[in-house]
C-alpha cells in the first residue's frame, strides 16, 4: 500500500512537506524492511528529525532545526528499539525550556509557568494525545 494510503490523520493535517517526508521514508522502509509496524517507526523517525507534534498536527521545528527529538531517537539502532527509553510522541524534548513553554501558551496548557522542561514534555504530550483524539471523534 502506498505511503498516502496509511498516512496517519495527523501527518494529513499537516504541511505537505511534513507529508512528503513522511512518505518518502515510509516508502524506502517499505522497499527495505515490507509493509507494517517498522516501515511506519521508521517514516515517523524521520518525521521527527526535522518536525515536532503540535496539538493535532505537525510543524516544522523553529528556525529549521533538525535533529532527533528525544533520547531513543538519539540512541538509534538495536537500543532504540528495545523499548527501554520511551519517546518524547512527537514533542522535541530537546528543544528549549521557552520553546517548551512558549507552545503550551500556544496550547493553552494550564499551570506551564510553574512546570520543570520535563513536566511541560509530559504536559505537552498529554495534551497532544487528546487533541489529536477529539480530532478522530
Amino acid at each position: 500500500m502506498s505511503a498516502r494510503e496509511e498516512m496517519p490523520s495527523t501527518i494529513r493535517r499537516s504541511p505537505k512537506e511534513a507529508q512528503e517526508v513522511w512518505s518518502a521514508a515510509h516508502d524506502a522502509a517499505v522497499e527495505t524492511y515490507g509493509e507494517g509496524e517498522r516501515a511506519h517507526r521508521t517514516a515517523f523517525s524521520a518525521l521527527k528529525h526535522g518536525f515536532e507534534k503540535v496539538g493535532d498536527h505537525w510543524e516544522p521545528k523553529p528556525g529549521g532545526r533538525k535533529g532527533p527529538s528525544d533520547a531513543r531517537a538519539r540512541q538509534g539502532g538495536e537500543r532504540a528499539r528495545s523499548g527501554r527509553e520511551r519517546t518524547a510522541e512527537g514533542v522535541d524534548a530537546t528543544a528549549s525550556k521557552q520553546h517548551l513553554y512558549d507552545l503550551a501558551k500556544r496550547l493553552d496548557i494550564p499551570g506551564r509557568s510553574s512546570m520543570t522542561k520535563q513536566e511541560l514534555v509530559e504536559a505537552l504530550k498529554a495534551t497532544n494525545r487528546r487533541r489529536t483524539a477529539e480530532v478522530r471523534n
